[in-house]
């Protein structure tokens, strides 16, 4: 297959080994999906950090945030040979019933300074908060609106994940909106201008039976109130993107409309990055679409981690036909690469 990216000669350009854990006992198991924007002048990356803490009796854990216990948080721990747990994922474990995650993910921020050195922040930017993010918050993707910044992040609790919004001028102080898209719902991105007087989105339902995996756009008037919605693009059978397909970054306008990079999943589990040509006018409408993957994992950091073979992007930053795209890879590490335009769009058809 065709991989188009030149990736950064020092990635992982952030490794767990980086991130200062937010509670004792907790380890950070994985630094990647990292958002990317610009701020007074320097790139910034949001980071999701997941964080774990060995069962002691050498089974499964789950941290669950909870304002009244110890440090906020309280552990579910699973013996090794239970009958009532099912533990084939990494990520998650199913005990009498209920499923629960492995790690508990918060967002943090990362700089770069003069020197160009990336600085990653000693505490959280944002952590989960009530009862519909218990679970933690993920996958945050970052889009710049009249000069504040909009945050559209995975919101995870026993009931599901969804679509959460939060904004910032200031990176200091937050207004948080609550959700915005039901359970189950992830892979957000905002549109970076309001398009015929509308905030647009891209987002993912996951539906079971009927239907599948594919990106959906819906419009808003306000941020809040969101509708219009229809299905943008499906998954291919017998293509790269067979599984499912999910938003990456969010949209960058360049001269031909509005480019969308995307991961897909093929039959064999391992995601890989495309993209969509979507029209500046009406975004519904699409004009081109990646014949191939124009990323796939190759290196060893992308093909074994905590959940190997993934590449997964979600910040790009555009400049000129140069566009630099933020990664994860193998859900552990943060890394960068950055791809030609000109040869991004000869690869659409």
């Amino acid at each position: 297959m065709t991989d188009l990216a030149h990736r950064f000669a020092d990635n992982p350009i952030i490794s767990p080994e980086d991130v200062t854990p937010t509670r004792p006992g907790l380890h950070v198991l994985g630094v990647f999906n990292p958002a990317a924007f610009r701020f007074q002048g320097r790139t910034w990356l949001l980071l999701r950090v997941a964080e774990g803490m060995p069962a002691s009796n050498g089974g499964v854990s789950a941290p669950i945030l909870a304002p009244d216990a110890p440090h906020g948080m309280r552990m579910v721990e699973v013996t090794e040979g239970d009958p009532d747990l099912v533990n084939d994922d990494p990520r998650v474990f199913i005990w009498r019933g209920r499923k629960y995650l492995t790690t508990i993910s918060h967002l943090r921020l990362a700089s770069y300074d003069e020197r160009g050195t990336l600085h990653v922040e000693p505490g959280p930017a944002l952590e989960g908060e009530g009862d519909l993010e218990c679970f933690g918050i993920e996958d945050c993707r970052v889009t710049e609106i009249d000069g504040r910044y909009h945050l559209a992040y995975s919101a995870v609790s026993p009931d599901g994940f969804g679509v959460a919004l939060a904004s910032t001028a200031d990176w200091r102080f937050f207004e948080r909106q609550g959700m915005i898209f039901a359970p189950p719902n992830k892979d957000c991105v905002l549109f970076p201008a309001r398009i015929g007087g509308q905030y647009v989105a891209l987002h993912r339902p996951v539906c079971e039976g009927l239907g599948g995996k594919f990106i959906w756009i819906a419009r808003s008037p306000d941020l809040a109130h969101w509708g219009e919605n229809g299905c943008l693009f499906r998954t291919r059978p017998g293509a790269w993107d067979s599984v499912k397909v999910g938003a990456g970054a969010p949209p960058v306008r360049i001269a031909d409309g509005w480019l969308e990079l995307y991961h897909g999943v093929a039959e064999d589990g391992t995601y890989r990055m495309g993209a969509i040509l979507l029209d500046a006018d009406d975004p519904a409408r699409i004009l081109g679409r990646s014949r191939r993957p124009i990323m796939e994992p190759r290196a060893d950091h992308e093909r074994s981690g905590f959940f190997g073979n993934v590449v997964f992007g979600t910040g790009a930053l555009a400049d000129g036909d140069e566009l630099t795209l933020y990664y994860g890879a193998a859900d552990q590490f943060v890394c960068g690469a950055r791809f030609s335009v000109t040869e991004i769009l000869a690869g659409l058809a």
